[in-house]
């Protein structure tokens, strides 16, 4: 009987699952029985759900599956059907589901923000992706904030905060100083989870300016960083001197000294908090204490244990880190601090919730028909998933009815399916904290048998081992296997044969007489079919004498055998190994048919050696051990290289061959492994040696073969491990007689270089293998296929000739023959050759385009006869060009371009044209010569296409409740315009965006006011054009309305004005708006459409310089600000100076100048005494009179309660300042710290400035100015300062 295995039938439940199961077929992966049947979509790949993406990238969605026939595929958008065709910039990759967002292109990743959802779909049912959530990366700047130095007394403890900018996706924080180096962290220091610096107990070495938080955003790869943050730390020694020297001597003082403190938790605050976390996840608790000394932190577990393997400390063990967290790893986690003073403790409550995870999930059934089957959904969360199911991606209530299915929770029951019962169901398991969707289709195939083991397959085995004989079948309903031995056998049954159920028949010992054919038989109610097997039992591989043991002297030689036997039909290959690993590299080890020989054995041979015999079938092995032991001790060996022979004798000598003989020299201890055979040649190159042969170190004479017409010497070289011998004596020449070349001359080519000749050209003999004197060659063509002679000349020392007065481009026999003084060398062959080309007589003809769409043609024409081409036919130029756009009706610089089609193709497309406009084109055939000429010229037109966006967008005049909106037409409007369309929402503090709405606007209209708009509000518009065929790309922009009713100031900048030199130009221009604006100067040559060149001012000072420029030019310069919707000023022109030889002379040798000086000197030492004088006597000198005149509110006057000087002081926190300090940490000088400007000085704009923009002049505004830049002093100033402002 058959062995199969039995079902138990104690449980009907339990029956009914395994025979769904049994029921249920498994498609073998046989590619080709894959191709054939019929199968519902699966998906394979798509992007994860949550997809962020950088928004200066193009966006890749993707979407892949799987499918007979192959699917197709369609999106949903924000639950919606998203139109891709409709949409110039999402492009579907072809036979795939991916959508690529062409965003480097013009596209905007804000306006393809969305939940997005994939569909394949075929005759048998519909799979879904996963709700893929597009959002893109964003880097925010971080908020302007004014930070104020913290002062500290030594011991206690400091928090920095940093409080990053809000990111997508977060950013990773970290603290650097200005050069850019980490800041030194330790248990008394460290950086908390939400990116704060806390301090435990500061220390003087914890002073300093430059505390930097840097935010890094990884997926734009950008890094922002916050302003410095300046900490002072008090010690107690230097606080003590200073109350010291204020005191009397009567006087009680002193500060206290550094008190130790118990610890105090910074973070986390109070005695508890909770803290929620979902399974699978890190969990992360943190611990951070200030206390005298550090206090050490330590946790535990209230009522149990933290988990082994999966429990880490980081930050110096203030933060606990527990990976793939469980519902087990709930509970109360206590962190407590402690120091010498005592301890605090803060209990966290942990629970650790649990998005859906499967349990069971479904999987693709395949049924016959009448058959039943289940689809189970099982998963597992907290709180517990809620179970839906869809079918082809329809909630399965409002799906087709389907009689054979049955829903009953998460389950469904398939009972006499049908081939319509075909679908693919969709499983969501979902809670509070996300979701699971799993596709699963229901296949119902009706197929005859199939047998996917190859035909009369051939089976090995050697006797007394299972063989295996394979029937792979595929068959709905599952076909029933039967096997048969032999043509006319009966079935197979009995104890000696397993049946397995995917159709192998198993002979567990087979003998010689299971040898034959077997037959394979699969049926069920479609059909029957049949195959047959070979099995053919083999006579297994035997080591019949073994290797053994051996003990051999160091240097002696030692050899092991392995005879075998093998079946006559197998090839056996034998291996041998030593400690199990490939035998040394070493010529010593020498493998026999039977045996392993070891010449002069060493220590290093010591081991085990194993003989390995491997057929196909089977493979067997023997080992034997190895000792070497010391050879009786022999006096030390010197190894050298061999002497050079000696006593080279020629004998034998024949025209093509002679016999060399030598005597070797000593081999110096080290055998000679082989000899080198050198020749010269002393009548073509005497003195040169050259390789001829070499032969093995035992053999003395060796046969040379010859060459015709050459004087040889011979040379021997003897080589042994140690290197390689002096070469021998030479031999006594030997001249060979002459003879007739034996071979011709290689790579003969004809190639015409004009159009009525010829070029013969051939690579020459070298003197060796001229086989005599005389060397000459013998040229010979005729024109193919004319029965024409051929015709011959004789040349010698060239290797080109040239037949003049051929036909254009017609074909030719050549052959090219050696020769000499005794004879000629062997019949050439024929190579066929062309005689020059000449340009194409004659134009494609026929010429058609068929515009495909507004960017995209494709051109035909009909081919040239090949007799008009006159040379080898390289292809077809299409020449293309604009005549005019359709909807500017204007004219340009006719840019032809040129495709390039090879071979004898008759068409092309025409890529990359601008829609709406009007072309021609022509068609020309390119042989080697040339092109000829061209066909008459093709008009054709592109249809309207989307435009692009509109050139500009500004948004000006904000009052309460509208904003003006400007615009400019679209660089390519591709078409006629119909219309603006214009959208905007509003944005509130957390970047949530608002309704949206939509207006439409004339295309005739530049500017548009938006009115009853919300105060205070900022707005994000979107604005694009459109054309008959739709809408172009959008252009974005955001404004923001005032918040109350007074009266808004408009920033402008006015008044550019400019002052040129060779090459520098000052520039200076009037600023009206907002304080605190960025300006930049942007300049190019005056005429020329290339890009503006920008350049940043430093600071809110309204001048700058522009270098580098080029004398003698005309350039055209504006001014604009940054961060206030862009606004810039008119366009301003000039000219610089031109370029002119120095006429400079040396006024340091003139004799007025040299008075002058003199007169100067005289007056400030006269200048010089009257101070003296005067400040003896307790008066005050002119400078002193003037600052008490003007009493500048900038000038402290000293400090009567602490006897210091009034410093220079900030208009907002009125601190001091250090020297030199008067710019703020941003680089920008704020207007309350300086009003300069160059309409406040002297000559207003049309001062004077030196080429690196310093001011020339005297201050003559109505108020003095102090530098706003620069190192200058806060000191008052003194008799030396004056003179040399004087000077």
């Amino acid at each position: 009987m058959m062995k199969k295995k039995s079902i138990p039938a104690s449980k009907p439940l339990l029956i009914l699952f395994l025979c769904q199961i049994i029921s249920a077929l498994d498609v073998p992966l046989d590619s080709k029985l894959l191709e054939e049947l019929s199968q519902p979509p699966t998906i394979t790949h798509q992007s994860p759900k949550d997809y962020i993406v950088d928004p200066r990238e193009n966006i890749v969605i993707q979407c892949e599956a799987k499918g007979k026939p192959p699917p197709s595929f369609s999106w949903t958008r924000n639950g919606t059907h998203f139109d891709i065709d409709k949409d110039a910039q999402v492009t579907m990759k072809p036979n795939s589901g991916t959508l690529v967002i062409n965003i480097m292109n013009g596209g905007k990743a804000e306006a393809y923000e969305g939940v997005y959802q994939c569909t394949a779909r075929n005759e048998r049912g519909a799979a879904i992706s996963n709700n893929i959530v597009i959002r893109p990366s964003r880097s925010p700047l971080w908020t302007k904030e004014k930070l104020e130095p913290h002062q500290v007394r030594e011991g206690d403890s400091l928090v920095l905060h940093c409080r990053p900018p809000v990111g997508l996706p977060p950013p990773i924080i970290f603290w650097m100083d200005n050069a850019f180096q980490r800041l030194p962290q330790s248990e008394r220091v460290s950086q908390g989870l939400n990116g704060d610096l806390y301090f435990s107990n500061v220390q003087p070495e914890d002073t300093r300016e430059d505390y930097i938080c840097y935010a890094r955003f990884n997926h734009t790869q950008t890094i922002q960083q916050k302003q410095p943050i300046s900490v002072k730390v008090f010690s107690m020694d230097s606080l003590n001197d200073t109350i010291a020297a204020n005191l009397s001597d009567t006087d009680i003082y002193g500060a206290k000294p550094v008190t130790e403190r118990q610890p105090v938790l910074l973070t986390p605050t109070g005695s508890t908090s909770t803290k929620v976390e979902l399974r699978g996840n890190v969990l992360l608790l943190e611990c951070i204490a200030a206390g005298l000394p550090t206090p050490v932190i330590r946790w535990i577990k209230e009522g149990g244990e933290l988990p082994a393997n999966r429990t880490f400390f980081e930050n110096f063990k203030k933060t606990l880190k527990i990976i793939d967290v469980s519902e087990a790893d709930s509970g109360n986690y206590k962190c407590i601090a402690r120091n010498t003073l005592g301890s605090v403790h803060h209990v966290i409550s942990v629970t650790v919730k649990a998005a859906p995870y499967w349990i069971t999930a479904p999987r693709n059934l395949v049924l016959s028909p009448g058959e039943d089957g289940t689809l189970i959904c099982r998963a597992n969360g907290s709180p517990k998933p809620s179970i839906s199911w869809l079918a082809n991606g329809v909630p399965i209530a409002i799906a087709p009815e389907d009689p054979s299915r049955k829903v009953d929770g998460d389950t469904i029951i398939f009972s006499h399916v049908q081939e319509r019962s075909s679908a693919v169901y969709q499983c969501n398991a979902s809670n509070e904290y996300g979701y699971l969707l799993a596709n699963a289709f229901v296949n119902v195939l009706a197929e005859p048998p199939r047998i996917l083991t190859p035909a009369n397959k051939l089976y090995q085995v050697i006797a007394d081992s299972p063989a295996l004989l394979d029937c792979a079948y595929f068959g709905s309903p599952k076909p029933e296997i039967e096997w048969f031995k032999g043509v006319k056998g009966s079935i197979l049954r009995g104890n000696e044969y397993v049946f397995h159920d995917n159709g192998t028949l198993e002979i567990p010992v087979a003998q010689k007489d299971s040898t034959g054919t077997y037959t394979c038989v699969a049926r069920n109610e479609l059909g029957k079919i049949q195959n047959e097997v070979h099995l053919e039992i083999k006579d297994p591989t035997m080591i019949i004498k073994q290797p053994e043991y051996k003990v051999v002297q160091r240097y002696g030689q030692v050899s092991f055998e392995c005879i075998i036997k093998h079946d006559s039909t197998l090839l056996p290959t034998v291996i041998w190994l030593k400690d199990n690993g490939e035998l040394p590299d070493d010529e010593r080890f020498l493998v026999g048919k039977d045996n392993l020989t070891i010449m002069n054995v060493t220590d290093k041979d010591d081991g085990t050696y194993t003989c390995i015999v491997n057929t196909t079938l089977d493979s067997v092995s023997a080992s034997a051990v190895l000792t070497v032991v010391a050879a009786p001790p022999t006096p030390a060996i010197i190894y050298a290289r061999p002497n050079p022979p000696f006593d080279l004798e020629l004998t034998g000598q024949l025209e093509r061959s002679i016999e060399l003989s030598w005597i070797p020299g000593d081999e110096n201890n080290s055998p000679i492994t082989h000899f080198v055979i050198e020749y010269e040649d002393g009548l073509h190159e005497p003195g040169v040696w050259h390789y001829q042969t070499e032969v093995p170190g035992t053999q003395t004479t060796v046969q040379l073969k010859l060459s015709p017409y050459v004087n040889y010497s011979f040379r021997v070289v003897a080589v042994n491990k140690i290197g390689r011998s002096q070469p021998s004596e030479p031999s006594e020449q030997y001249l060979t007689k002459s003879a007739s070349p034996d071979e011709n001359p290689a790579n003969v080519q004809g190639i015409g270089s004009e159009p009525d000749n010829l070029v013969i050209t051939w690579e020459s003999l070298k003197g060796f293998q001229s086989n005599g004197p005389g060397l000459q060659y013998k040229v010979s063509w005729r024109q193919k296929d004319v029965d024409d002679e051929w015709t011959s000349v004789i040349v010698a020392n060239v290797s080109k000739y040239i037949v003049s007065g051929t036909p254009t481009f017609v074909p030719y026999e050549i052959k090219v023959q050696a020769l000499n003084d005794l004879g000629y060398a062997p019949e050439p062959s024929e190579v066929i050759g062309h005689s020059g080309e000449d340009l194409p007589m004659v134009a494609p003809g026929n010429v058609q385009v068929h515009v495909i769409n507004s960017t995209l043609a494709k051109v035909h024409w009909d081919p040239v006869p090949l007799k008009t081409v006159r040379g080898h036919l390289q292809g077809y130029k299409v020449y293309y060009w604009k005549v005019q756009s359709l909807s500017r009706r204007s004219r340009r610089h006719v840019e032809k371009k040129i495709l390039t089609f090879r071979g004898n193709k008759t068409f092309g497309m025409l890529p990359g044209l601008e829609p709406y406009s009007s072309y021609k084109l022509n068609v020309r055939v390119v042989n080697g010569k040339g092109e000829g000429p061209a066909s008459p010229d093709k008009v054709f037109k592109t249809p309207e296409g989307v435009p692009s966006s509109p050139s500009y967008l500004k948004i000006t005049n904000p009052t309460l409740d509208s904003l003006t909106l400007e615009w400019g037409s679209p660089t390519h409007p591709n078409g006629v315009l119909t219309s603006y369309i214009l959208k905007f929402q509003p944005i509130n503090n957390t970047h949530e965006l608002g309704p949206l709405v939509e207006i439409r606007i004339p295309a005739n209209e530049s500017s548009l006011i938006l009115k009853n708009l919300n105060y205070s509000t900022r707005y994000k518009f979107y604005f694009n054009a459109q054309t008959s065929v739709g809408s172009g790309s959008q252009i974005t922009e955001e404004a923001v309305t005032i918040m109350d009713e007074v009266q808004p100031l408009y920033p402008r900048i006015r008044n550019v004005t400019t002052a040129a030199a060779e090459t520098y130009a000052n520039i200076s221009w009037e600023y009206e708006g907002p304080d605190h604006a960025n300006f930049y100067v942007e300049y190019g040559v005056a005429g020329s459409k290339e890009d503006w060149k920008k350049e940043i001012v430093n600071g809110s000072r309204s001048f700058f310089v522009l270098k580098g420029l080029t004398p003698g030019t005309a350039y055209k310069v504006r001014v604009g600000a940054e961060g206030l919707s862009g606004f810039r000023s008119s366009e301003d022109v000039f000219e610089t100076g031109p370029a002119m030889a120095s006429r400079q002379v040396d006024i340091a040798t003139q004799g007025w100048f040299i008075g002058l000086m003199c007169a100067v000197a005289l007056l400030i030492l006269i200048l010089l005494i009257v101070c003296f004088i005067r400040r003896n006597k307790g008066g005050k000198y002119p400078v002193k009179e003037k600052e008490d005149a003007h009493a500048d509110p900038e000038i402290q006057p000293m400090k009567e309660d602490d006897g210091t000087f009034g410093e220079y002081s900030d208009a907002e926190d009125h601190k001091p300042l250090k020297k030199g300090s008067r710019t703020p940490s941003d680089r920008t000088v704020k207007k309350e710290d300086s009003d300069d400007s160059l309409v406040d000085y002297g000559e207003g704009v049309n001062g004077q400035f030196n080429e690196d923009g310093s001011f020339i002049g005297q201050y003559s505004g109505k108020k003095e100015k102090e530098p706003a830049e620069g190192n200058e002093s806060s000191e008052a100033p003194s008799p030396v300062n004056a003179m040399n402002s004087f000077v």
